[in-house]
């Protein structure tokens, strides 16, 4: 399939064509969150209760989408968050998606649990920032910081909300594995865990319960900033007061998230934090916003609740599992659509205008 031949409309559409290229527990893997999945569905839930006031009588013929995101250049206000194991979506894997996050111009979040290492995902040529989980192995997580700045990744980006793994009931009932030639290619320690299929067991969470550091507190943001001359950015930020501990460490910027709904069940929207969070640290550090975003109109409404940017997370997966690198670049070429049409609707020649806006996520 060639990507002159991939054409969605919408977001839906990218969805249903994941749907029928996955095998059930592979499209459940991404689509899942944790629990009953009402923050899953919280997530989408307050985008659906934002309203934006656009304004009027503006030279909006030619809007500007280009920004910098945590200190690099990006086409539009979107980067590609962090996702495990992409290969067992896609054979292309990481290497496809980031190739298509640089043909657009956004950056690509390489993960702690990807399928290729990092220096292979950096050698596409994408601006690609570096997500790392706290690992038991202190050696192994300095060595993973040191080859992240290696590989020339401007941004280390500490997921800050998995002292545990969420209970993703989906994972549980299917038992899903990785398929034989995925495994995790940044860890040294062995994937028995992760492929050793067991009744009511998820091997995901498995592996990852003796892998990641539960212990992991504030005195890591001292840690890391003595070891990397990235930008430092902790993810999965929702409460105002640990927002303004990180800005008062000097974090370059956060990244609002409750992990697409796969960590807390019952944890509040991403959506509906930003705002309080954005009031805490002022204009001290950058602020992405991560979970729920579906189209460009959603990717407006963060910035005018005070993001700088989005993540942007399992429509970009759509895209992957239903065409591979071609299928990812359409994603991000209609979400490219969306957004400039969102903007010249809503009255914004510029991103600075968007943030301007007034904006306001009504209660359910």
């Amino acid at each position: 399939m060639t990507s002159a031949a991939i054409s969605w409309a919408s977001m839906l559409e990218a969805e249903r064509a994941a749907m029928a290229a996955l095998p059930a527990d592979a499209f459940d893997f991404v689509a899942g969150g944790s629990g009953g999945e009402r923050t899953l569905r919280a997530n989408v839930g307050a985008f659906d209760r934002c309203a934006v006031v656009p304004r009027v009588l503006r030279d909006v013929s030619h809007p500007d989408l280009a920004t910098v995101l945590f200190g690099t250049p990006a086409s539009m206000p979107v980067a590609i968050a962090p996702m495990a194991f992409q290969g067992a979506i896609h054979p292309g894997g990481e290497p496809a998606l980031a190739a298509a996050a640089r043909d657009a111009g956004v950056p690509f979040t390489a993960a702690t649990l990807s399928g290729v290492p990092i220096e292979e995902i950096a050698a596409t040529g994408a601006d690609t920032w570096f997500q790392l989980y706290w690992l038991r192995d202190r050696g192994v997580t300095a060595e993973l910081v040191a080859r992240a700045d290696a590989a020339g990744c401007g941004v280390l980006m500490l997921t800050v909300d998995v002292p545990a793994m969420g209970r993703r009931l989906r994972d549980v009932r299917s038992g899903f594995t990785l398929p034989a030639e995925v495994r995790p290619a940044n860890l040294r320690a062995p994937d028995d865990a992760a492929r050793t299929r067991r009744t009511g067991r998820s091997p995901l969470a498995e592996h990852a319960a003796v892998t990641i550091d539960p212990s992991l507190d504030w005195s890591a943001v001292e840690w890391l900033r003595a070891r990397t001359s990235a930008r430092l950015v902790l993810k999965g930020v929702l409460d105002p007061r640990d927002a303004r501990r990180a800005a008062d460490l000097g974090v370059d910027g956060l990244v609002v998230s409750n992990h697409g709904g796969r960590q807390l069940d019952g944890a509040v929207a991403s959506l509906t934090a930003l705002a309080a969070v954005r009031e805490a640290v002022g204009d001290r550090c950058q602020l992405l916003l991560d979970g729920g975003v579906r189209d460009g109109g959603d990717v407006l409404k963060a910035l005018a609740l005070g993001a700088s940017g989005v993540l942007l997370g399992r429509p970009a997966l759509w895209g992957l599992a239903a065409g591979g690198r071609d299928g990812a670049a359409a994603v991000l070429a209609l979400l490219r659509t969306e957004l400039e049409n969102a903007l010249a609707l809503a009255g914004c020649p510029d991103l600075a205008a968007a943030g301007r806006l007034t904006a306001e996520v009504f209660p359910c």
